[in-house]
């Protein structure tokens, strides 16, 4: 790179807290958080969150944007990486260093996306899980990964995201479907079809979470999955409730379970699971 372009990057290295690049990370791989989700994952304070991040935009580690309300006044402030975040993220991960138009297409196409409720939504899954675990300290949020990286690591499946979720000695997979109620439920169900051929070549046998915005909505998709009979594990709940807590109606039951005691079996040590690794299971 450029030596001043270095040099600048360089200097703000001394104003990096550890907690600063776990926020950085966490934009680099999931793009987008609000500034309430950054403060129930990160910080105690929301004062003390919103300063920080004011200061990270400042120094170009952070960017920001934010929309109208509909009624009046404005939503809240939605982060990303700024171009000194950027090419911070590209150093650690040995990525090459994107321009300045580049970092600013980034944002600019990221706050015109369509798709951006549904991955706030889906971020929105993984943050009160990340805020539970650090109210209680037996549980734990293990892996987390995006719609992007479950692709890369799964190849077939499409989710929008997959974690490990573990409470004391007990680890559970799964993979989210965030439902914000555009698609036909008809469409939602068949994504199944792709996690059965997953199970059918060894891969983990983890339940599917249908994350959805209403009650009668889940409902009509009960309706749906009860007529399928094939092996693939999903549950569902609606977004008001607690992911880690005994809101998880699965198929077939009649009463709502806790994450942790969804069934879930990491699969078996072959070249499609990327759980293993030369056949231990990593996480």
């Amino acid at each position: 790179m450029p030596q001043s372009r270095s040099a600048g990057l360089l200097a703000i290295y001394p104003h990096i807290t550890a907690r600063d690049r776990q926020l950085l990370q966490l934009l680099d791989d999931h793009q987008v958080l609000t500034t309430d989700q950054i403060h129930r994952m990160l910080f105690h304070a929301r004062r003390t969150c919103q300063i920080r991040l004011g200061e990270l935009a400042a120094l170009g580690l952070l960017d920001r944007f934010r929309f109208a309300r509909a009624g009046g006044g404005s939503q809240p402030w939605h982060w990303t990486l700024g171009h000194q975040g950027h090419g911070f993220q590209a150093a650690a991960n040995q990525r090459p260093e994107p321009t300045l138009r580049a970092s600013r297409q980034i944002t600019h196409r990221l706050s015109a996306n369509p798709h951006l409720t549904h991955l706030l939504t889906a971020n929105e899954f993984f943050v009160r899980l990340t805020a539970y675990a650090r109210r209680r300290p037996e549980t734990r949020l293990d892996r987390w990964w995006s719609e992007t990286t479950t692709t890369k690591q799964f190849r077939t499946i499409t989710a929008d995201g997959h974690g490990l979720w573990s409470v004391g000695d007990t680890t559970v997979g799964f993979f989210l479907e965030a439902d914000t109620g555009t698609e036909p439920l008809g469409r939602v169900v068949a994504k199944l079809d792709r996690y059965g051929q997953l199970i059918g070549r060894g891969g983990p046998r983890y339940p599917v979470l249908f994350w959805l915005g209403s009650e009668q909505r889940e409902e009509h998709l009960h309706r749906l999955l009860h007529t399928r009979g094939d092996d693939v594990p999903a549950a569902t709940a609606t977004g008001n409730g607690d992911p880690a807590e005994a809101v998880w109606l699965p198929v077939g039951a009649t009463s709502r379970t806790r994450l942790i005691d969804l069934p879930s079996d990491h699969g078996q040590p072959v070249a499609d699971n990327p759980n293993y690794d030369d056949g231990v299971f990593v996480l």
